[in-house]
Parts: C-alpha cells; sequence; structure tokens
C-alpha cells in the first residue's frame, strides 16, 4: 500500500481533484437547471407543469450510465448527421452534461419541495402588497425555502461526487478510473481500491460533517 502511495500519490491526488471539479461544475448547471425546472412545477401554467414533470420523470428514469453514453456517443453523432461533421465532445464536456441534467432532475424537485414548505400566505402576504409573483417569489419566498433545501443540496452534492464514478466508462480521469490504471500496473487489487475506498470516504465524511453543521445552524436560526 506503501508502495502505490508513494509511487502513484500524485496522481491520485490529481485524480480526486479532476473528481471535485466534475462535481462542481456538475452541480453549479444543475442549480440553475433544477431552478428553471423546479419553478416550472410549482407555477400555475400547466404546460410549464408539464414540461417540469417530463424532465424529471424522462431524466430520473433513465439510468446515470446510458444518459452518459448517450450524451458522449450519441449526442456528437446526431448533431454530426445535421450537418456538423467537427461536432466532438471530450470526457470532461460529456461528464458534466450528463452528471448536470441528472443532479439537476432531482435538484428541481429539493427546489420544488422547498418552495412548497413555504406556507402559502407568504406568497399571498407579497402579492398583497403590490409585488408580482416573480418579485414575491424571489424576495419571500425563495431566502425561506433555501434554509429548508440547504442539507437536501450538500446531500445531492454527496451524491453526485459518488456518481462520479460511472464517468470512468468514458475514459474521464477521475478516481475510479484512475484506480484501474494503478491496479492494471501493479496488480495490487485489494490496496488499490482499499486507497481509493479510503480517499472518497474522507471527502464524503467531511461533505456529510458539513452538511450537519449546517442544518444545526439553520434549525437555530429558525
Amino acid at each position: 500500500m506503501i508502495y502505490i502511495i508513494e509511487a502513484y500519490g500524485t496522481m491520485l491526488l490529481s485524480a480526486l481533484g479532476s473528481t471535485l471539479l466534475m462535481t462542481f461544475l456538475s452541480l453549479c448547471f444543475a442549480m440553475a437547471i433544477g431552478m428553471i425546472f423546479g419553478l416550472m412545477n410549482v407555477g400555475s401554467n400547466r404546460l410549464f407543469n408539464l414540461i417540469g414533470t417530463v424532465y424529471v420523470d424522462a431524466v430520473r428514469g433513465v439510468p446515470l450510465i446510458v444518459l452518459t453514453y448517450f450524451i458522449y456517443f450519441g449526442m456528437p453523432q446526431g448533431i454530426q448527421a445535421l450537418g456538423f461533421p467537427d461536432f466532438r465532445l471530450n470526457a470532461l464536456q460529456a461528464g458534466t452534461i450528463a452528471l448536470s441534467m441528472n443532479c439537476g432532475a432531482y435538484m428541481a424537485e429539493i427546489i420544488r419541495a422547498g418552495i412548497q414548505s413555504v406556507d402559502r400566505g407568504q406568497m399571498e402576504a407579497g402579492r398583497s402588497l403590490g409585488l408580482s409573483y416573480g418579485s414575491a417569489m424571489a424576495l419571500i419566498v425563495i431566502p425561506q425555502a433555501v434554509r429548508t433545501m440547504i442539507p437536501s443540496i450538500i446531500n445531492q452534492f454527496i451524491i453526485t461526487l459518488k456518481d462520479t464514478s460511472i464517468l470512468s466508462v468514458i475514459a474521464f480521469p477521475e478516481l475510479t478510473n484512475v484506480g484501474k490504471t494503478i491496479m492494471g500496473n501493479t496488480f495490487k487489487n485489494l490496496e488499490t481500491w482499499a486507497i481509493i475506498g479510503v480517499m472518497y470516504m474522507v471527502v464524503i465524511i467531511t461533505l456529510s460533517k458539513i452538511s450537519k453543521r449546517i442544518e444545526r445552524r439553520v434549525n437555530r436560526g429558525r
């Protein structure tokens, strides 16, 4: 095990950095996607409700590995067939899109539930003061909803971090993919995967502790 750490420590740290980068990028885009479709699902417009529901159900109904293959292999082929022969997606781009879409569907449900947890009287009070629906939502409802959403958002961050391991199928250099490379070079299965597992565990436990601390502070602030 010490040999692996000495020989491949830099590679492992680089892979951890790539994993965290992919997770952060995906979560940022997923927040935007989730906000859009989450708001669609809480509004009164039936067309928007339908669009939001279809997106959430469709994306959550497809395994992430299938979505990843579709984005990485299928989407470029489809766009090339439309007259763009040079269109390509690298592993970082395809992985970010796939994870963002997947995480965005779950984030939409988190945001929808968070908004619906706020008493309807808050919106009515805002409208009675002359605020538009959008202004009341942005200034009154969403700030209150965020307090209940934070623990779930951090939990989704943890789930997305673990889901990056699936991107090894498109050769993105995250921890699991690098673990396969090290295993192939050293034939030390037990030691290699023990190190990878510990690295995941340290990051995830740290995020879990942060989530619990934030949740306690939010609860005390109510």
